[in-house]
Protein backbone atom coordinates (compact mmCIF):
# COMPACT_ATOMS: atom_id res chain seq x y z
CA UNK A 1 0.00 0.00 0.00
CA UNK A 2 2.94 2.31 -0.46
CA UNK A 3 1.61 3.78 -3.71
CA UNK A 4 -2.20 3.64 -3.55
CA UNK A 5 -4.21 4.79 -6.55
CA UNK A 6 -5.22 8.47 -6.35
CA UNK A 7 -8.91 7.62 -6.81
CA UNK A 8 -8.78 5.13 -3.94
CA UNK A 9 -7.18 7.82 -1.79
CA UNK A 10 -9.86 10.33 -2.82
CA UNK A 11 -12.61 7.86 -1.90
CA UNK A 12 -11.12 7.33 1.56
CA UNK A 13 -10.69 11.09 2.15
CA UNK A 14 -14.37 11.62 1.33
CA UNK A 15 -15.37 8.96 3.85
CA UNK A 16 -13.16 10.52 6.52
CA UNK A 17 -14.63 13.95 5.81
CA UNK A 18 -18.11 12.48 6.30
CA UNK A 19 -16.98 11.33 9.75
CA UNK A 20 -16.32 14.99 10.55
CA UNK A 21 -12.52 14.93 10.45
CA UNK A 22 -11.13 18.43 10.05
CA UNK A 23 -8.62 19.51 7.42
CA UNK A 24 -5.93 19.61 10.15
CA UNK A 25 -6.72 16.03 11.22
CA UNK A 26 -6.65 14.76 7.65
CA UNK A 27 -3.32 16.45 6.97
CA UNK A 28 -1.91 14.95 10.18
CA UNK A 29 -2.91 11.46 8.99
CA UNK A 30 -1.23 12.00 5.63
CA UNK A 31 1.97 13.38 7.17
CA UNK A 32 2.13 10.54 9.69
CA UNK A 33 1.41 7.61 7.36
CA UNK A 34 2.19 8.83 3.82
CA UNK A 35 -1.23 7.86 2.47
CA UNK A 36 -4.80 7.54 3.67
CA UNK A 37 -4.84 3.84 2.80
CA UNK A 38 -1.96 3.38 5.22
CA UNK A 39 -3.65 5.61 7.79
CA UNK A 40 -6.91 3.65 7.99
CA UNK A 41 -4.88 0.42 8.17
CA UNK A 42 -2.95 1.67 11.21
CA UNK A 43 -3.52 0.39 14.73
CA UNK A 44 -5.90 2.35 17.00
CA UNK A 45 -3.06 3.34 19.32
CA UNK A 46 -1.25 4.93 16.35
CA UNK A 47 -4.34 6.96 15.47
CA UNK A 48 -5.27 8.17 18.97
CA UNK A 49 -2.89 11.17 19.06
CA UNK A 50 -4.18 12.36 15.67
CA UNK A 51 -7.97 12.07 15.46
CA UNK A 52 -11.16 11.83 17.55
CA UNK A 53 -11.88 8.53 19.39
CA UNK A 54 -15.29 8.05 17.74
CA UNK A 55 -13.65 8.39 14.32
CA UNK A 56 -11.15 5.65 15.21
CA UNK A 57 -14.05 3.32 16.02
CA UNK A 58 -15.78 4.05 12.72
CA UNK A 59 -12.53 3.47 10.81
CA UNK A 60 -12.18 0.08 12.48
CA UNK A 61 -15.72 -0.90 11.46
CA UNK A 62 -15.41 0.30 7.85
CA UNK A 63 -11.73 -0.20 7.02
CA UNK A 64 -12.05 -3.06 4.52
CA UNK A 65 -15.11 -1.60 2.80
CA UNK A 66 -13.33 1.73 2.33
CA UNK A 67 -10.26 0.05 0.89
CA UNK A 68 -12.48 -1.60 -1.72
CA UNK A 69 -14.52 1.47 -2.66
CA UNK A 70 -14.77 2.34 -6.37
CA UNK A 71 -13.54 5.70 -7.64
CA UNK A 72 -15.83 8.57 -6.60
CA UNK A 73 -18.24 9.62 -9.34
CA UNK A 74 -17.67 13.09 -10.72
CA UNK A 75 -19.04 15.05 -13.64
CA UNK A 76 -17.00 14.44 -16.78
CA UNK A 77 -14.05 16.81 -16.85
CA UNK A 78 -13.75 17.13 -13.06
CA UNK A 79 -10.82 15.34 -11.43
CA UNK A 80 -10.11 14.65 -7.75
CA UNK A 81 -6.53 15.21 -6.65
CA UNK A 82 -5.65 13.90 -3.16
CA UNK A 83 -2.73 15.38 -1.25
CA UNK A 84 -1.01 11.98 -1.32
CA UNK A 85 -0.89 11.97 -5.14
CA UNK A 86 2.40 12.59 -6.95
CA UNK A 87 0.52 15.12 -9.11
CA UNK A 88 -0.54 17.27 -6.14
CA UNK A 89 1.22 20.68 -6.34
CA UNK A 90 4.41 20.52 -4.28
CA UNK A 91 4.29 24.17 -3.20
CA UNK A 92 0.74 23.76 -1.92
CA UNK A 93 1.71 20.54 -0.13
CA UNK A 94 4.20 22.53 1.95
CA UNK A 95 1.56 24.70 3.65
CA UNK A 96 0.85 24.28 7.34
CA UNK A 97 -2.69 23.10 6.55
CA UNK A 98 -3.09 22.36 2.82
CA UNK A 99 -6.33 21.09 1.28
CA UNK A 100 -6.47 17.27 1.61
CA UNK A 101 -8.40 17.03 -1.64
CA UNK A 102 -8.58 19.30 -4.68
CA UNK A 103 -11.36 19.33 -7.26
CA UNK A 104 -9.95 20.34 -10.65
CA UNK A 105 -11.60 21.05 -13.99
CA UNK A 106 -9.31 21.52 -16.96
CA UNK A 107 -5.56 21.16 -17.31
CA UNK A 108 -4.08 19.36 -14.28
CA UNK A 109 -0.54 19.87 -15.60
CA UNK A 110 -0.76 23.61 -14.96
CA UNK A 111 -0.71 23.06 -11.21
CA UNK A 112 2.93 21.96 -11.38
CA UNK A 113 4.12 24.91 -13.49
CA UNK A 114 5.49 28.19 -12.05
CA UNK A 115 2.60 30.43 -11.11
CA UNK A 116 2.19 34.06 -10.11
CA UNK A 117 -0.98 35.18 -8.38
CA UNK A 118 -2.48 38.52 -9.41
CA UNK A 119 -5.15 39.83 -7.06
CA UNK A 120 -6.83 43.06 -6.08
CA UNK A 121 -9.98 45.02 -5.46
CA UNK A 122 -13.38 44.04 -6.79
CA UNK A 123 -14.02 47.75 -7.32
CA UNK A 124 -11.07 48.30 -9.56
CA UNK A 125 -10.25 51.57 -11.28
CA UNK A 126 -9.73 51.73 -15.03
CA UNK A 127 -5.99 52.09 -14.48
CA UNK A 128 -5.99 49.15 -12.10
CA UNK A 129 -7.77 46.97 -14.65
CA UNK A 130 -5.31 48.03 -17.35
CA UNK A 131 -2.38 47.18 -15.07
CA UNK A 132 -3.82 43.78 -14.17
CA UNK A 133 -4.26 42.81 -17.83
CA UNK A 134 -0.88 44.19 -18.90
CA UNK A 135 1.10 42.52 -16.11
CA UNK A 136 -0.73 39.22 -16.59
CA UNK A 137 -0.03 39.22 -20.33
CA UNK A 138 3.66 40.05 -19.94
CA UNK A 139 4.16 37.51 -17.13
CA UNK A 140 2.59 34.85 -19.36
CA UNK A 141 5.11 35.74 -22.06
CA UNK A 142 7.83 35.22 -19.46
CA UNK A 143 6.59 31.65 -18.97
CA UNK A 144 4.42 32.03 -15.88
CA UNK A 145 0.87 30.79 -15.36
CA UNK A 146 -1.46 33.41 -13.87
CA UNK A 147 -3.45 32.35 -10.81
CA UNK A 148 -6.33 34.36 -9.35
CA UNK A 149 -9.77 34.02 -7.78
CA UNK A 150 -12.24 34.68 -10.65
CA UNK A 151 -13.72 37.56 -8.63
CA UNK A 152 -15.02 40.76 -10.16
CA UNK A 153 -12.51 43.55 -10.66
CA UNK A 154 -8.77 42.88 -10.66
CA UNK A 155 -9.05 39.06 -10.54
CA UNK A 156 -11.18 38.95 -13.66
CA UNK A 157 -8.90 41.37 -15.51
CA UNK A 158 -5.85 39.26 -14.62
CA UNK A 159 -7.49 36.15 -16.11
CA UNK A 160 -8.45 38.14 -19.22
CA UNK A 161 -4.94 39.49 -19.65
CA UNK A 162 -3.52 35.98 -19.59
CA UNK A 163 -6.07 34.78 -22.15
CA UNK A 164 -5.42 37.77 -24.42
CA UNK A 165 -1.72 36.85 -24.43
CA UNK A 166 -2.65 33.24 -25.28
CA UNK A 167 -1.19 32.21 -21.93
CA UNK A 168 -2.54 29.92 -19.25
CA UNK A 169 -4.49 30.86 -16.16
CA UNK A 170 -5.89 29.09 -13.09
CA UNK A 171 -9.02 30.25 -11.25
CA UNK A 172 -9.26 29.18 -7.60
CA UNK A 173 -12.87 29.23 -6.42
CA UNK A 174 -14.62 29.68 -3.09
CA UNK A 175 -17.45 27.60 -4.53
CA UNK A 176 -17.45 24.21 -6.24
CA UNK A 177 -15.84 24.01 -9.69
CA UNK A 178 -19.23 23.27 -11.24
CA UNK A 179 -20.96 26.25 -9.59
CA UNK A 180 -19.28 29.39 -10.92
CA UNK A 181 -19.33 32.45 -8.69
CA UNK A 182 -19.95 35.22 -9.53
CA UNK A 183 -22.43 34.00 -12.16
CA UNK A 184 -21.55 36.84 -14.52
CA UNK A 185 -18.09 35.23 -14.84
CA UNK A 186 -19.50 31.99 -16.26
CA UNK A 187 -18.27 32.96 -19.74
CA UNK A 188 -14.83 33.85 -18.39
CA UNK A 189 -14.64 30.46 -16.66
CA UNK A 190 -15.64 28.77 -19.92
CA UNK A 191 -12.94 30.72 -21.80
CA UNK A 192 -10.32 29.69 -19.23
CA UNK A 193 -11.16 26.01 -19.79
CA UNK A 194 -11.36 26.33 -23.59
CA UNK A 195 -7.88 27.85 -23.64
CA UNK A 196 -6.18 25.12 -21.61
CA UNK A 197 -6.58 26.65 -18.15
CA UNK A 198 -8.02 25.17 -14.98
CA UNK A 199 -10.62 25.74 -12.27
CA UNK A 200 -9.61 24.60 -8.77
CA UNK A 201 -11.43 24.29 -5.43
CA UNK A 202 -11.22 22.29 -2.22
CA UNK A 203 -15.02 22.29 -2.01
CA UNK A 204 -17.25 19.54 -3.47
CA UNK A 205 -18.08 20.32 -7.08
CA UNK A 206 -21.59 21.76 -6.57
CA UNK A 207 -20.89 23.74 -3.38
CA UNK A 208 -22.44 27.20 -3.08
CA UNK A 209 -20.06 29.99 -1.98
CA UNK A 210 -20.22 31.10 1.66
CA UNK A 211 -18.31 34.01 3.28
CA UNK A 212 -16.16 31.61 5.34
CA UNK A 213 -14.92 29.88 2.19
CA UNK A 214 -13.18 32.95 0.75
CA UNK A 215 -10.29 33.14 3.26
CA UNK A 216 -9.80 29.38 2.78
CA UNK A 217 -9.70 29.95 -0.99
CA UNK A 218 -7.16 32.75 -0.57
CA UNK A 219 -4.56 30.49 1.07
CA UNK A 220 -4.75 28.20 -1.99
CA UNK A 221 -4.20 31.10 -4.41
CA UNK A 222 -1.02 32.14 -2.61
CA UNK A 223 0.00 28.57 -1.80
CA UNK A 224 0.05 27.54 -5.46
CA UNK A 225 2.14 30.54 -6.46
CA UNK A 226 5.79 31.54 -6.30
CA UNK A 227 4.70 35.10 -5.62
CA UNK A 228 1.63 37.32 -5.28
CA UNK A 229 1.14 40.64 -7.07
CA UNK A 230 -1.41 43.02 -5.51
CA UNK A 231 -2.59 45.53 -8.11
CA UNK A 232 -5.13 47.53 -6.12
CA UNK A 233 -6.52 46.99 -2.62
CA UNK A 234 -8.24 48.94 0.12
CA UNK A 235 -6.76 48.78 3.61
CA UNK A 236 -9.41 46.27 4.71
CA UNK A 237 -9.82 43.81 1.89
CA UNK A 238 -9.59 40.13 1.05
CA UNK A 239 -6.58 40.89 -1.13
CA UNK A 240 -4.57 41.89 1.91
CA UNK A 241 -5.59 38.63 3.60
CA UNK A 242 -4.20 36.75 0.60
CA UNK A 243 -1.01 38.82 0.63
CA UNK A 244 -0.46 38.18 4.31
CA UNK A 245 -1.11 34.46 3.76
CA UNK A 246 1.62 34.62 1.14
CA UNK A 247 4.04 36.28 3.55
CA UNK A 248 3.33 33.61 6.19
CA UNK A 249 3.87 30.92 3.55
CA UNK A 250 7.26 32.37 2.61
CA UNK A 251 6.11 33.60 -0.80
CA UNK A 252 7.26 36.82 -2.41
CA UNK A 253 4.72 39.65 -2.26
CA UNK A 254 4.66 42.50 -4.80
CA UNK A 255 2.51 45.62 -4.83
CA UNK A 256 1.90 48.32 -7.42
CA UNK A 257 1.86 51.79 -5.82
CA UNK A 258 -0.70 54.42 -6.73
CA UNK A 259 -1.91 57.91 -5.95
CA UNK A 260 -2.08 58.85 -2.27
CA UNK A 261 -5.61 60.12 -3.05
CA UNK A 262 -6.84 56.76 -4.40
CA UNK A 263 -8.41 54.47 -1.72
CA UNK A 264 -7.53 51.44 -3.83
CA UNK A 265 -3.82 52.24 -3.48
CA UNK A 266 -3.77 52.40 0.30
CA UNK A 267 -3.68 48.63 0.80
CA UNK A 268 -0.74 48.38 -1.62
CA UNK A 269 1.08 51.15 0.22
CA UNK A 270 0.47 49.36 3.51
CA UNK A 271 1.93 46.13 2.10
CA UNK A 272 5.00 47.99 0.84
CA UNK A 273 5.51 49.41 4.35
CA UNK A 274 5.28 45.82 5.66
CA UNK A 275 7.99 44.59 3.30
CA UNK A 276 6.31 43.88 -0.04
CA UNK A 277 8.38 44.71 -3.13
CA UNK A 278 7.33 47.89 -4.92
CA UNK A 279 6.67 47.02 -8.56
CA UNK A 280 6.74 49.30 -11.58
CA UNK A 281 7.38 46.75 -14.33
CA UNK A 282 7.43 42.98 -14.88
CA UNK A 283 11.24 42.88 -14.58
CA UNK A 284 10.88 43.81 -10.90
CA UNK A 285 8.99 40.54 -10.37
CA UNK A 286 11.11 38.32 -12.61
CA UNK A 287 14.33 39.33 -10.86
CA UNK A 288 12.92 38.61 -7.40
CA UNK A 289 11.56 35.21 -8.38
CA UNK A 290 14.72 34.04 -10.11
CA UNK A 291 16.06 32.33 -7.00
CA UNK A 292 12.80 30.46 -6.38
CA UNK A 293 12.69 29.22 -9.97
CA UNK A 294 16.27 28.02 -9.59
CA UNK A 295 15.29 26.14 -6.43
CA UNK A 296 12.36 24.47 -8.18
CA UNK A 297 14.66 23.56 -11.06
CA UNK A 298 17.12 21.96 -8.63
CA UNK A 299 14.31 19.96 -7.00
CA UNK A 300 13.25 18.63 -10.39
CA UNK A 301 16.81 17.67 -11.25
CA UNK A 302 17.19 15.81 -7.95
CA UNK A 303 14.14 13.69 -8.71
CA UNK A 304 15.53 12.73 -12.10
CA UNK A 305 12.69 14.17 -14.14
CA UNK A 306 15.04 15.39 -16.86
CA UNK A 307 15.42 11.93 -18.37
CA UNK A 308 13.15 10.50 -21.05
CA UNK A 309 11.68 13.81 -22.15
CA UNK A 310 8.19 13.85 -23.65
CA UNK A 311 8.28 14.05 -27.49
CA UNK A 312 7.31 17.77 -27.63
CA UNK A 313 10.04 18.76 -25.16
CA UNK A 314 12.59 16.68 -27.04
CA UNK A 315 11.58 18.35 -30.32
CA UNK A 316 12.11 21.78 -28.80
CA UNK A 317 15.41 20.77 -27.24
CA UNK A 318 16.61 19.44 -30.61
CA UNK A 319 15.80 22.83 -32.16
CA UNK A 320 17.55 24.81 -29.43
CA UNK A 321 21.16 25.54 -30.20
CA UNK A 322 23.93 26.67 -27.91
CA UNK A 323 23.66 30.08 -29.57
CA UNK A 324 20.72 32.25 -28.41
CA UNK A 325 17.51 32.20 -30.47
CA UNK A 326 14.48 34.44 -30.00
CA UNK A 327 10.90 33.28 -29.45
CA UNK A 328 9.73 33.88 -33.04
CA UNK A 329 12.66 31.91 -34.45
CA UNK A 330 11.81 28.96 -32.23
CA UNK A 331 8.18 29.14 -33.35
CA UNK A 332 9.30 28.93 -36.97
CA UNK A 333 11.65 26.02 -36.27
CA UNK A 334 9.17 23.94 -34.28
CA UNK A 335 5.71 24.93 -35.50
CA UNK A 336 4.48 25.22 -31.90
CA UNK A 337 1.86 27.80 -30.99
CA UNK A 338 2.70 30.60 -28.56
CA UNK A 339 1.10 28.87 -25.53
CA UNK A 340 2.70 25.52 -26.41
CA UNK A 341 6.14 27.03 -26.85
CA UNK A 342 5.84 29.07 -23.64
CA UNK A 343 4.89 25.99 -21.64
CA UNK A 344 7.68 23.86 -23.14
CA UNK A 345 10.35 26.54 -22.65
CA UNK A 346 9.35 26.89 -19.00
CA UNK A 347 9.52 23.14 -18.48
CA UNK A 348 12.98 22.87 -20.05
CA UNK A 349 14.23 25.84 -18.03
CA UNK A 350 13.00 24.29 -14.79
CA UNK A 351 14.81 21.08 -15.70
CA UNK A 352 18.05 23.00 -16.21
CA UNK A 353 18.24 22.18 -19.92
CA UNK A 354 17.97 25.73 -21.28
CA UNK A 355 18.16 29.32 -20.08
CA UNK A 356 17.06 32.81 -21.07
CA UNK A 357 19.50 35.57 -21.87
CA UNK A 358 17.95 38.93 -22.62
CA UNK A 359 14.74 37.46 -23.99
CA UNK A 360 16.59 34.84 -26.10
CA UNK A 361 16.89 31.13 -25.39
CA UNK A 362 19.78 28.70 -25.57
CA UNK A 363 20.51 25.12 -24.70
CA UNK A 364 22.91 24.58 -21.80
CA UNK A 365 23.15 20.77 -21.68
Amino acid sequence: MNNPAPQQEAAIILQLQQLGLSTAELVSLWRSFGSFSNAISAKPEQLRPLIKPNAIQQIGKNRQRWLDLPAPRQTEGTALLPISSEDYPKLLQQLHCPPPLLYVRGNLELLALPQIAIIGSRRRSKGGGDNARAFAAELCRCGFTITSGLALGIDGEAHRGALQAQGKTIAVLASGVERIYPQRHQQLADDILKNGGALVSEMPADTKPLPAYFPQRNRIISGLSLGVLVVEAARKSGSLITARCAMEQGREVFAIPGSIHHPGARGCHQLIREGATLVEEVADIAEQLGAMVELKRAELNETGTTTDLPPEEQTLLDNLGFDPADFDTLMERTGFTTPELTRLLTSLELQGLMEQQGGRYLRIK
